[in-house]
């Protein structure tokens, strides 16, 4: 009798473990979903954008004899181009990220998260609204500017929150990162294909920013120490767990050797616990390199198909539309990055730099095939698309896994954060190549 009373504490804190751990995974899964949500919908609207605006600055679409309006399409070369290429919409939906994300990581320490959150659900709402009731394409490109304001703090504050949590969390927010380019772009593709216009269809995803806030504030168990409403140091320690199993520096400082010279455990605790200092940082951010530098590559080989090449890969006698291929391929893009994102609970991947290499024959490929016009088939490039969503998925999570894995406790929080500008630094680079692929392809 006594063992079974004794033994049921034991068996409802394991419980009440597992069940809070199932929980915070949860809510980063949902986090990741919708940091990314507003995002992906506003490079999967891309194409409907841009065209929106130029139907509204010529002419009125033509009503067919069903009442629905044929789509204008350019005839004057075979690429039925835009006049502002999609690479515009990319621009304005990586620029505000990439700026936060090279300059954040030195300063956001001194914002609270619990406001940073804040921040990112007011600009979503706004982005979503803006484009939808937007009469022009300075209008659009503003909203598009605000949801990448709230997907780059989000993901730099939700990466850096996942030090406060055990290294599972990483795993829900992958996948839930994944899963917003799959919901992003297959919701946006399957109301505006079933009759719903663009902008019904985003008054409808409003609803995702709300769930972004109630995951943040209901969902995830903060340790008591977690500075939700006040500003800390980046460097401190709030577990202040140190001991032997702590992981490696990123850079490891070479130290004398001589017994006589080691120092006290008095100044190794300060080491550990104190801030980290700007030369620090540096140093970091130096041991990121490794990282950052192939995770820069796989998006940039990955962006400059997805938003220079997929609009010009165009094929006139299938039954979709110019504007359905592209949410199309948008849609399986998507659910190759879910799959690669999701890997991560299965198998590791350590060469990020393959990844990188296999991304650019991925470009290479298709960029030979818009000049040559050899792919005669739409679901030829589906199959294309969705090998290359496994790629860049599967680089980002293993890449932020690894950071995780490597990185002394101390420097953790701010590694994560610093490390996410790589992602978005491939992607505005290629926007600089798109731009003139564009206009050179669409000039012939």
């Amino acid at each position: 009798m006594d063992r079974a009373l004794n033994s049921d504490p034991v068996i409802t804190a394991h419980t009440e473990g597992r069940f809070q751990r199932w929980r915070i995974c949860i809510g980063f899964w949902l986090l990741g979903l919708c940091n990314n949500f507003a995002y992906v919908v506003m490079l999967s609207a891309a194409h409907d954008i841009l065209q929106k605006q130029e139907s509204q600055n010529t002419t009125t679409p033509t009503p067919a004899p069903n009442g629905t309006n044929i789509e204008i399409r350019n005839s004057s070369n075979r690429f039925d181009c835009n006049p502002v290429s999609t690479a515009a919409v990319l621009l304005a939906d990586i620029l505000p990220t990439l700026i936060i994300k090279l300059t954040a990581p030195f300063y956001i320490h001194k914002v609270p998260y619990g406001f940073r959150v804040l921040v990112c659900f007011f600009t979503a709402v706004v982005s979503f609204l803006m484009v939808s009731f937007s009469s022009s394409v300075s209008m659009s490109i503003t909203g598009v500017v605000f949801a990448s304001i709230s997907s780059g703090l989000g993901e730099l504050s939700f990466l850096s929150l996942s030090v406060f949590f055990s290294r599972d969390v990483l795993s829900g927010w992958g996948s839930g990162t994944g899963a917003a380019g799959v919901a992003g772009a297959f919701l946006y593709s399957a109301f505006t294909q079933a009759g719903l216009t663009p902008q019904v269809t985003l008054w409808i995803m409003l609803v995702v920013p709300v769930i972004l806030v109630v995951s943040y504030f209901f969902l995830l168990v903060f340790p008591p120490s977690f500075p939700q409403w006040r500003r800390h140091n980046v460097g401190h320690n709030y577990f202040r767990t140190v001991n032997s199993r702590e992981r490696r520096p990123l850079i490891e400082e070479e130290t004398d050797t001589d017994e006589d010279s080691e120092p006290s455990q008095e100044e190794q605790e300060d080491h550990h616990i104190g801030p980290l200092t700007f030369t620090d940082q540096i140093y970091v951010i130096k041991g990121l390199l490794k990282f950052i530098f192939p995770l820069s590559l796989v998006y940039f080989a990955e962006y400059f198909i997805n938003q220079g090449l997929l609009e010009l890969l165009y094929f006139p006698d299938s039954p979709l539309s110019h504007a359905e291929q592209y949410r199309w391929y948008q849609t399986i893009y998507q659910i190759g990055v879910f799959f690669s994102r999701t890997s991560l609970v299965c198998f590791k991947i350590r060469k990020i730099f393959l990844m990188s290499l296999l991304q650019c024959v991925n470009a290479v490929v298709l960029g030979f095939a818009v000049y040559y016009q050899f792919l005669h088939y739409p679901w030829v490039v589906f199959i294309i698309v969705l090998y290359e969503g496994l790629l860049g998925g599967a680089a980002y999570v293993n890449t932020f896994h690894f950071i995780h894995e490597e990185t002394a406790e101390r420097e953790r929080e701010f590694a994560m954060a610093a490390a996410s500008v790589g992602d978005s630094l491939g992607i505005a680079l290629s926007t600089a190549v798109s731009f003139p692929v564009h206009q050179y392809f669409c000039s012939l």
